[in-house]
């Protein structure tokens, strides 16, 4: 399970990307979505910005868990779609897009242990 101080690099790294180099993340925004698929690749890397943030202070530590496991559960259907859409991708590209589907378990079991206190 990720370490609270991994969850926070993580969060801030991938949320900082979103903004540094937004296209692969439009990329597997669901088009069932309305809207632009950038608006969702922006408002995730806030999100995930302000998560690293909840998480990085002790005074909004648990609140910070709560978002880490509400945000990973709501980017699953991303993950998802990629998935989908690399199904006939060469055999590394598929493990990778398959690998990241039960790699939101541990962020999310991570997330809520931190909201729960069982976590520093």
């Amino acid at each position: 399970m990720p370490s609270r101080r991994q969850l926070t690099g993580l969060f801030a790294g991938m949320g900082a990307l979103h903004f540094i180099k937004p296209e692969p993340f439009d990329g597997i925004i669901p088009p069932q979505l309305p809207g632009s698929p950038r608006t969702y690749t922006y408002a995730s890397g806030v999100a995930e910005l302000a998560t690293a943030g909840l998480l990085a202070l002790p005074r909004t530590r648990r609140l910070g868990g709560l978002a880490t496991s509400l945000l990973s559960l709501a980017v699953w259907p991303g993950n998802i779609y990629m998935a989908y859409q690399y199904r006939d991708k060469t055999p590394l590209k598929k493990a990778i897009a398959y690998g990241r589907l039960p790699l939101q378990l541990p962020l999310i079991r991570s997330g809520w242990d931190i909201y729960q206190g069982k976590k520093k």
